[in-house]
């Protein structure tokens, strides 16, 4: 690993949280919105809240990360915009199953219905952020040794 680059990683984590930060807020907020407007415990209506949520957050995070966080390495190449599409594709799919795994389990134990419902919601973030991070930085917007070479 070169240089420039241990120094910018710790950086790159800071700014992909900061941003996490936003799309957190656009995540909870949509999803928090979406059930006030339709309270429901019905799995499939909460997978489709969950997820519109979840394609607003990543639309956010797309845009400021390409922009802010790996502007270096970010060419909007449409195997990049691909690339950034299957990893929040699988990233759905690892906050779906959190979300709804654990609101199920925190229903069979007694949780009130909003809790229940933005604690799952946190720690599904929590897990899709995680892999969303790795996913980002190692497989669609890194940095690619043969092309620092070449400068």
């Amino acid at each position: 690993m070169e240089n420039s680059e241990k120094r910018r990683t710790p950086v790159q984590t800071l700014q992909f949280t900061v941003i996490g930060i936003s799309n957190a807020a656009v995540d909870i907020g949509s999803l928090n919105l979406l059930l006030l407007l339709h309270p429901t415990d019905h799995s499939v209506t909460l997978t489709l809240f969950n997820t519109i949520a979840y394609c607003l957050a990543v639309a956010n995070s797309y845009i400021w990360n390409s922009m802010i966080t790996f502007r270096h390495t970010a060419r909007g190449t449409t195997k990049q915009r691909f690339g950034f599409f299957l990893q929040g594709l699988f990233s759905l799919f690892i906050n779906n199953g959190v979300f709804l795994g654990f609101n199920l389990l925190f229903q069979f134990i007694g949780m009130p219905t909003w809790i229940r419902h933005n604690l799952a919601k946190g720690l599904a973030m929590f897990a899709s952020f995680s892999a969303s991070f790795l996913m980002i930085k190692y497989l669609v917007f890194k940095d690619d040794q043969r092309r620092r070479q070449l400068k």
